[in-house]
């Protein structure tokens, strides 16, 4: 045990460059993977406590005022309700500015989908007018208990009593109403009544649907919401951040475990007198195993620990999403167990592929046999054509080693190429978020401002007060409805935007715009929930009147899952004369900014128009960009041990060589050359492999992405040429200035032909 302890000392002397990026190496993915677990927790656990606490309704049904809502209380498989409450439709507005809100109404506080609250107190009748807002909204609107709300052009008032969390859909500017829970008496006149259903089987929430639907009529229902869209709604950015820190951490994970394996077979070629004695005085090919072993499970360990403290310690102080994510994952039940299980996992895997190697080491005889040299040493034809064409001999004999071992060669391109290929795709997935904010128009967001109009403006008032803003190109007359999907087992956004005169600039990723009648573009969400695709003819309802629709395209929809068909205005309006413009979505001059445009327009119309920003999905994204910096970070660690090992393993392979090419006449600095070019070749090579490999499965997997969250296939976006350059370059560069001290240094050497010298 001590001879072992002492050869791992004198290792460690000499390679103490790559014990420390290994361990940095190894502390930076297991950060990085506990991030992801923690996020993982945070994404679905707030969502569910609250859905837990408040009993909540897996079904929520909108119904007309008229509907028998409280037949559904003896439908099958319903253990219990929540209401039905009558509901309108207001907006409300404080110093915080203005939302569009749904007023509950309802005396006690309900058992089923039970709000739960985060301060102030619940609707009390010597509070006639009180309201509890729920979290999200009271957020928005920067209002808390003590305060006023108004309606816009009205006299009436209301005043916050309380803020509560509630499991349903939460809160989105111009896109879903805020909730308000009011005294009935604050409903006088409802326009709608709302009921939740809390079933005996979650699983049966799509029939159970059905059923309800059946009961009270296609025509009663105005929207439905499930828990499952609750949930995936809840989770949202939380789980993408979590799944993307996930698959790079067990990307760079593999990575290092690949450059340790290579580590230590390099190490074993350059020590293979060295174990020969060791076994010769009596080591067994276990205790030869074993000093490898232990020496680099100590510097996993090492990395491992320190990046498990350090989460725990310092992760919540971490500005932003990803502390509140590892707070709150410090209080879940499974935080200790993920906690250990983590770092133990990454040991584990590099104590495996370090094994891997090390067993090589057992296998090493007790007296060393010479390998030939001969085939490594011959020249190939195309290299002795290129010295005869008086090519620099550094450059012809630097390509000729790098890659004269082919198995070698390649495994150590591969190794290389490994997190430079992981780089590729973070680089792909930053410019990918760029995009969103750069262009959003060719991410699905064409317009940047969304508009609603009271009462006293019509169409034509409504969109020459926007379209007079000199900084407005184009103001798109809407209507968003609920529809119900074939089956009547859910509820999607039927969209009619724009006119066949001014159609509405839709990012189409398939097929072609909708300009004829009845003809419609959808969501990757929708074809996916109904099964079709483009060029199929889809039929839905719209209270009690169907709608049948012609997909012609598909376009890319960040909003509602891509659970979205859109259709022009003059569709829709051939089926219902009456619709009335609901919106506006207003297309801004390039350049302009929304915050500035939407705040003149909220002046100009002088209390009459409701303007929100458009809702950015690369705005939640904000965090990636550190996480994808920071793996960038943990990946060029890992791709140095890799370019140690390999400048380490061609400077001892060039000493055998050494005075043979003193004798033919090379200086010490062509020597030295060859190294650097042998070096930078391999890097060159690792760097093509990374980028022919790296750009289609980035591409690849953020269009997979797409497509699951329901955005859609054709969001991705690859690095520009020009950063590929400079990443290319920065690797061969570097590569060629970390080999050019060790090889000046083994080129002014005197040595002999020892075995130690022989690959």
């Amino acid at each position: 045990m001590r001879a072992t302890l002492r050869w791992a000392h004198s290792d460690l002397r000499t390679h103490r460059g790559e014990a420390l990026f290994l361990v940095l190496a190894t502390a930076g993915i297991v950060v990085s993977l506990l991030l992801a677990t923690a996020l993982f927790g945070y994404a679905t656990n707030p969502w569910q406590r609250v859905f837990t606490q408040a009993h909540a309704a897996h079904v929520t049904l909108h119904t007309t005022a008229s509907a028998d809502a409280g037949a559904l209380t003896g439908l099958e498989g319903v253990r219990s309700v929540a209401g039905p409450y009558p509901t309108s439709s207001l907006t409300l507005a404080s110093q915080g500015g203005r939302a569009s809100v749904e007023v509950r109404g309802t005396t006690d506080r309900p058992q089923v989908g039970r709000p739960i609250l985060t301060s102030g107190h619940w609707l009390d009748a010597a509070t006639p007018d009180g309201v509890v807002l729920e979290s999200g909204l009271a957020r928005a609107l920067l209002t808390g208990p003590g305060d006023t709300l108004t309606v816009p052009g009205t006299a009436r008032r209301f005043t916050v009593v309380g803020v509560a969390d509630s499991a349903e859909p939460r809160f989105r500017p111009g896109e879903r109403a805020g909730l308000v829970w009011a005294l009935p008496s604050a409903v006088p006149d409802p326009d709608g009544q709302v009921i939740g259903l809390r079933l005996a089987d979650p699983g049966d929430t799509g029939y159970a649907v059905q059923r309800a639907v059946t009961l009270l009529g296609a025509g009663a229902i105005g929207e439905v919401a499930t828990w499952q869209q609750a949930r995936a709604e809840a989770q949202g950015d939380n789980r993408l951040l979590g799944q993307v820190l996930g698959l790079f951490g067990l990307g760079a994970l593999a990575a290092a475990g690949f450059a340790v394996h290579g580590a230590i077979t390099t190490r074993i070629r350059g020590h293979l007198r060295d174990i020969s004695v060791l076994k010769a005085i009596g080591f067994t090919p276990g205790q030869v195993v074993r000093v490898f072993l232990i020496q680099h499970l100590g510097y996993a360990l090492l990395g491992a620990v320190a990046a498990a403290a350090l989460t725990e310690a310092l992760g919540g102080a971490v500005p932003g999403r990803l502390g509140d994510a590892v707070d709150v994952w410090q209080g879940l039940p499974g935080h200790t167990g993920a906690l250990v299980a983590v770092p133990v996992g990454a040991v584990l895997f590099i104590g495996a592929t370090t094994g891997l190697a090390a067993w090589r080491a057992g296998r090493v005889p007790p007296v060393p046999v010479p390998r030939p040299a001969a085939a490594a040493g011959r020249l190939s034809g195309a290299a002795r054509r290129a010295l005869g064409a008086r090519v620099p001999p550094a450059l012809v004999l630097g390509w000729h080693k790098a890659f004269t071992r082919r198995p070698r060669s390649l495994g150590a391109v591969a190794r290389l190429a490994l997190p430079l290929l992981l780089i590729v795709v973070a680089l792909s997935a930053w410019t990918t978020i760029d995009r969103f904010h750069s262009a959003p128009e060719r991410v699905g967001l064409p317009t940047a401002l969304s508009v609603r109009a009271d009462a006293s403006l019509d169409d034509r008032e409504a969109r020459e007060l926007l379209e007079s803003d000199p900084q407005v190109a184009a103001a798109y007359p809407g209507v968003e409805v609920a529809a119900l999907v074939p089956g009547q087992t859910a509820t999607i956004a039927l969209r009619g935007y724009g006119t066949r005169e001014d159609p509405y600039p839709f990012t189409l990723a398939e097929g072609r715009a909708a300009l004829g009648p009845d003809e419609a573009v959808a969501g990757q969400g929708l074809l996916d929930l109904l099964h079709v695709r483009v060029g199929d003819w889809v039929r839905m309802t719209v209270g009690d009147r169907p709608q049948i629709l012609h997909i012609v395209g598909r376009s890319i929809e960040p909003e509602n899952a891509g659970r979205v068909i859109s259709t022009s205005l003059d569709t829709l309006r051939a089926n219902d004369p009456g619709m009335r413009p609901g919106l506006h979505q207003v297309r801004l001059e390039p350049g302009a900014d929304p915050a500035e445009v939407a705040a003149r327009l909220a002046a100009e119309g002088r209390g009459h128009l409701d303007v929100h920003t458009v809702a950015n999905p690369a705005d939640g994204l904000s965090p990636l960009r550190a996480v994808v910096l920071g793996l960038v970070v943990v990946l060029a660690l890992i791709g140095l041990v890799e370019l140690l090992t390999a400048i380490g393993g061609t400077v001892r392979e060039g000493e055998r060589d050494l005075l043979a090419l003193k004798a033919v006449g090379l200086s010490p600095r062509q020597i030295t050359a060859v190294t650097v070019v042998a070096t930078a070749g391999t890097a060159l090579a690792a760097v093509l492999l990374a980028t022919a490999l790296g750009l289609p499965l980035a591409h690849w997997l953020i269009d997979a992405q797409g497509r699951s969250s329901g955005i859609g296939a054709g969001i991705a976006r690859l690095p520009s040429a020009a950063l590929l350059v400079l990443l290319g370059a920065a690797a061969v560069l570097g590569a060629a200035a970390l080999a050019a001290v060790p090889a000046a240094r083994a080129a002014r050497r005197r040595l002999a032909d020892t075995l130690s010298a022989v690959a």
